[in-house]
Order: C-alpha cells, then sequence, then structure tokens
C-alpha cells in the first residue's frame, strides 16, 4: 500500500512539474493566458483540468496497450501520414528551442537577479541537468518529487498572505467588475491545455512504459491535474486582484509577493530558477527517448548529445522563434488532441 502511494506521488509530481514551467511560477502564462479575461479566467482553468485528466489517461492507454516506448511511436500510430510527421518534427523542434531558451533565461535571471554571469548560470543548469538526466528516469521522477512540493508550499504561502491582508476587496463582485478583455477566452484555454498536454507526452509515454502500472498512473496523473488546477487558481486570484499593475511586470506574481518582504520574493525567484530546471531536463529527456527510438543511440548518448547543441543555440536570439514556434505549437496541438480523441472513439467502437 505504502509502495503504490509513494509511486502515484511520484507520477503526479513528474505530471505537475513537466507542465508547470517558470511560466505558470511566474504567473506570466496565468496572466496571457486567463487573467486577463476577468472571473471567466476561473472558467478556462476548470476546462483545462479536464483536458489534463482526459488527454492525460489517454495517453496512458494508448502507450501501455501498444506497448509505446516513445513519444515519436506515440504520433505515428495516432496520426500516421504527412500531419503526424509535422507533429513530430514541430513537437522535437519545441523541445529543443524550450530547452535553449531556459538555458539563456537562466542565465539571465541569475544574472538580473544576483548579478552572477549568464554564462556561470547557463553552466550550472546545463551542468545539474544533465547529471539529472543520466540517472534516466529515476532522476526525473527524484528532482519533480522535490521540487513540486516546495514549489507548491511557496505559492500556497504566498496565497494565505496575500489574502489575510486583502479581505476589504475579495467578493464575487469585486472580481465580476475587474476589466477583462473581450476576445475569445475559450480558445485561449484549449490552446494552453492542448499545448501543455502535448509537452507531457514526451514524458508520459516512457514513463508508461517503465512503470506499467495503468491505475497508479490514471491516479497520479488525476492528483496531478487537481494539483495544478488549485495552483493556477490561486495565482490568477491574485493576480486578478493586481490587475492592471500586473501587465507591467515580466514576473508578475514577484509584483504580488513584493509586499511580503525579500525573504518570499528570494522564495518564489529560486523555485522559478528550479522549474526551470525541470523543465529543462523534462524537455532533453523528451527529445532523448524519441531520438534513442527513431536512431537507436543509447539514451545517455543521446542526451550528453542534445544538452551540449543547446549550449550554442541559447546564446543567439530568439524573438522570431518564439513568435513562431510557440504559435504554431499550440495549433498544432489543438489538431493533436481532435486525432487523439477520434482514434480512442475509433478504437472503442472497432475493438
Amino acid at each position: 500500500m505504502r509502495k503504490t502511494l509513494n509511486l502515484t506521488f511520484q507520477i503526479s509530481a513528474v505530471f505537475i512539474g513537466t507542465i508547470v514551467g517558470a511560466g505558470l511560477a511566474s504567473g506570466e502564462e496565468i496572466t496571457l493566458f486567463f487573467t486577463r479575461y476577468g472571473y471567466k479566467s476561473f472558467i478556462g482553468i476548470l476546462i483545462c483540468m479536464g483536458i489534463y485528466i482526459l488527454m492525460g489517461f489517454n495517453v496512458v492507454h494508448i502507450s501501455l496497450k501498444y506497448n509505446l516506448s516513445s513519444y515519436n511511436q506515440y504520433v505515428k500510430l495516432v496520426s500516421p501520414g504527412f500531419l503526424g510527421q509535422v507533429i513530430d518534427i514541430i513537437t522535437c523542434f519545441f523541445w529543443i528551442s524550450s530547452a535553449s531558451i531556459i538555458l539563456a533565461g537562466s542565465g539571465a535571471l541569475l544574472n538580473q537577479y544576483f548579478h552572477i554571469s549568464t554564462w556561470f548560470g547557463t553552466i550550472i543548469m546545463c551542468s545539474i541537468s544533465l547529471f539529472v538526466l543520466l540517472r534516466n528516469t529515476e532522476g526525473l521522477i527524484e528532482i519533480n518529487s522535490i521540487i513540486v512540493p516546495c514549489m507548491i508550499l511557496i505559492v500556497t504561502t504566498i496565497f494565505v498572505l496575500f489574502s489575510s491582508l486583502s479581505r476589504e476587496i475579495i467578493s464575487v463582485s469585486y472580481v465580476k467588475a475587474i476589466p477583462a478583455s473581450n476576445a475569445n477566452w475559450v480558445i485561449s484555454c484549449l490552446l494552453y491545455g492542448g499545448f501543455n498536454i502535448l509537452s507531457c507526452s514526451g514524458v508520459l509515454v516512457p514513463l508508461s512504459k517503465e512503470i506499467n502500472n495503468k491505475r497508479s498512473l490514471k491516479t497520479g496523473i488525476l492528483i496531478g491535474a487537481l494539483v495544478l488546477t488549485f495552483l493556477a487558481i490561486m495565482i490568477n486570484f491574485m493576480l486578478l486582484l493586481n490587475v492592471p499593475n500586473i501587465y507591467k511586470y515580466d514576473i508578475p506574481l514577484l509584483y504580488v509577493a513584493n509586499r511580503f518582504g525579500i525573504a518570499i520574493q528570494i522564495m518564489l525567484l529560486a523555485i522559478m530558477w528550479l522549474e526551470m530546471f525541470s523543465t529543462q531536463v523534462s524537455d532533453i529527456y523528451s527529445l532523448s527517448r524519441t531520438l534513442e527510438s527513431v536512431t537507436k543511440i543509447p539514451y545517455k548518448k543521446c542526451a550528453i548529445i542534445l544538452m551540449m547543441i543547446t549550449i550554442p543555440i541559447s546564446r543567439l536570439g530568439f524573438a522570431n522563434l518564439i513568435r513562431y514556434v510557440y504559435p504554431a505549437f499550440g495549433v498544432i496541438s489543438l489538431i493533436f488532441m481532435v486525432q487523439c480523441i477520434i482514434f480512442r472513439f475509433k478504437e472503442r467502437v472497432y475493438k
């Protein structure tokens, strides 16, 4: 019983850690995809929870049933033909660009707030990531089992402190009166949910094969989705009550945390860096598993090669890359999500 509970916790931690990233921990992603839509943002977060559970269960079921070991195999099965090849290429391109951007971002974060050389920050991130990656799936589980509880604790602490000092404005009528964008909030939450679950599939497929316990995997995903929803609601609530001031900052949640002293701010920055680290490991892990499946090069060699590739790329400019690759990945993720649902439906009808 204890072993099963521990396994479930580890799966949920990996699921949360893979999706969260520095964007959610900083409040930047929540602001972009949810907060700007006002009170409707809470409905969008709940829709995302449904996407995480539905698609997470779908990935686990298909991976176990067809004994898949990599994301590449999963895409080929669900989306054979030209479209599947496009999805596979764009996803791999996204992972390598994401890993490179995180390396650059980690160096910039340490340089901006702690005046440490960007090169030093990049080398630290690269070295620790490689150490964890060489421990394979065990390393991925270990780091998320440490980072995720710390993140939950810090975000919850900020939320409790904020709520205790903002009682006079906490009301349904106040939240409904907050100015909101008139753009389509439904599309925004679908893009965000699809974007995250497709990224997470690169970890879920090989994880399913190694653990090979459908009940623990599904329970872990369910718990992970609930915790992610809880975190997103807390962050979104704090950001909503600080509109429009948060739009002036690159790290909106840091603006909220400023009033609670330097210790809380440093802890939030530390968690952001650790979430960068977690995402970096997840991206390279997913890519390494895919490359291993396609080229038959051993996983550890793939991890080293890919990490070495991301270092020089991280020194380039990424404005255009982010502008074009990320939206394309969001659209592709929605298309692939529909394909996964159709595949599962056909499987049930014709089994």
